[in-house]
């Protein structure tokens, strides 16, 4: 049952929410009671001042070797109530006068006050009293108790003693019916409480079983199916559209790994294709001759080398994307590797009676991993030859911009429509896919551009095309001047 996330949100609700209504219920009745009792102590406090004045007054007036004791009764007379008994006591705290000497009610917990003058709690309480000019204390007596109150006077060069005693009874009864009042209104306040956390969890929760229901039903059939956004400003709406967000990352990369397989498998289909072939028909016949054999031999060595280059690329590129190639970073020269690189293409550029040139006028120091670079210029010189016509020329520049190395190459070439300019770094994508692959026209698998931006990107640059037209293509691979390559995973 505590499963459910509503039931774990009701019972904290509920839970913290009897914990604040039993504090408050507490703090509650503390300071009420607290009121209670100092309201008591401060009404007898008054009330000895007033008996007191009678006292004094009714002494004045009357004559006789008893005054004080008559004087006394007059004023329990005139101030008492039901619920209050006095004593006076002497200078030796004998009991002089009380209100056991006159016919009064009885306390409202039927408590004789004789059986409570009598009581030794009152004998503690007097003796204590007799010591100090004025003490508050609860006597025990009846069925609740008395708030006393002893407050020492002078009279006639003699000190005597008031003692006047409050029942508790009304008091606790006041004080019972408020814990009785918290007793049944805090249970059915967590009752309602509780019923109404749970229908406000079930309603808040119930967007959230929606979206559940509806991923669970989205897979790989249905993987452009989104989830509902019922409100987009709250947390739930915030939940949906980054979950939404999640499906259009997941499928936009199925949609790339399938096309990614598809154009793998018919990549790698068509060298797989010529092998089979060429040897099916150099075996069908039993004797050929020794010429015959060699060019068949050729054929399967220049599609086997092509089918090496194309599963070398794609394990390149797998590796990258799990994050498992790791770069291994020198010093050395941008500007060197570049004229390295082109005087390793010149025979390329020399069959198509292509003019290579390169401009590198500076020295350009840096960190970086100098094979995967040196991959990258060879990449981009062989996408520039491949695309240049004959007698064309292919131009490659290198400086320093700002903080980073542009290293630019030119051709001219026909130029990339517009409109597959967003594509050229696609893999397995060629600008011309009726272009055949034989060996004349040195069409590749359309995966050396998005190796050179991998390795462009791995090392903190960027690789793009600046410029695409009639006259030609110029490819630009910016790296930042200093050593910040990557020296371990990346991706």
């Amino acid at each position: 049952m505590l499963d459910s996330v509503r039931v774990r949100l009701t019972s904290w609700y509920t839970g913290l929410l009897a914990l604040f209504l039993i504090l408050l219920s507490l703090m509650t009745y503390f300071i009420f009671w607290r009121n209670t009792v100092q309201r008591t102590d401060s009404d007898l406090a008054e009330l000895s001042d007033a008996f007191l004045t009678t006292l004094r007054s009714e002494m004045e007036d009357q004559p006789g070797p008893d005054v004080l004791k008559n004087s006394a009764q007059v004023a329990i007379i005139e101030h008492r109530f039901r619920d209050q008994v006095y004593a006076v006591l002497g200078p030796t705290g004998e009991l002089l006068v009380s209100t056991n000497d006159l016919p009064a009610p009885s306390p409202p917990d039927h408590t004789s006050p004789a059986v409570l003058l009598s009581s030794s709690a009152f004998r503690k309480f007097a003796e204590a009293g007799t010591h100090v000019d004025r003490l508050f204390q609860k006597v025990k007596g009846g069925r609740d108790g008395y708030r006393g109150f002893s407050r020492r006077f002078d009279l006639k060069g003699q000190t005597y003693t008031l003692i006047i005693l409050q029942s508790l009874h009304s008091q606790e009864e006041m004080l019972e019916g408020i814990r009785q009042t918290f007793e049944w209104v805090i249970p059915i306040a967590l009752l309602l409480a509780s019923m109404g956390g749970y229908f406000l969890a079930r309603k808040s929760l119930a967007p959230i079983v929606a979206m559940s229901n509806q991923a669970g039903r989205i897979g790989a059939a249905n993987l452009h199916e989104r989830l509902a956004v019922q409100n987009e400003k709250d947390e739930l709406g915030h939940l949906a559209r980054s979950f939404n967000g999640l499906l259009d990352r997941l499928d936009q990369s199925f949609e790339r790994q399938q096309r990614f397989m598809a154009d793998a498998s018919h990549e790698l289909r068509t060298p797989v294709a010529i092998l089979r072939g060429e040897a099916e028909v150099s075996l069908s016949r039993p004797a050929r001759a020794p010429e015959e054999y060699r060019e068949s031999l050729t054929v399967l060595h220049d599609e086997a080398q092509r089918l090496t280059q194309i599963v070398e690329d794609l394990f390149t590129l797998t590796r990258a994307d799990a994050g498992q190639y790791s770069l291994t970073t020198r010093d050395f020269y941008v500007d060197e590797l570049v004229a390295d690189c082109v005087h390793s293409a010149r025979t390329l550029a020399l069959a198509k009676n292509i003019k290579l040139t390169c401009e590198a006028t500076q020295e350009l120091p840096i960190k970086a991993d100098e094979s995967l670079l040196r991959r990258m210029v060879l990449n981009l010189l062989d996408n520039a030859i491949k695309y240049t016509p004959t007698n064309g020329s292919v131009t490659v520049a290198c400086r320093l911009s700002g903080k980073e190395y542009a290293l630019s190459i030119t051709d001219t070439g026909s130029g990339i429509a517009l409109d597959l300019q967003p594509r050229i770094f696609e893999r397995f994508f060629r600008v011309d896919k009726a272009r055949s692959r034989s060996e004349t026209d040195g069409s590749g698998a359309g995966l050396g551009l998005s190796i050179a931006r991998w390795i462009a990107e791995a090392h903190f640059g960027r690789l793009e095309l600046t410029r695409s037209d009639a006259g030609g293509s110029t490819f630009t691979a910016f790296l930042p001047a200093g050593p910040r390559a990557k020296d371990s995973r990346i991706a």
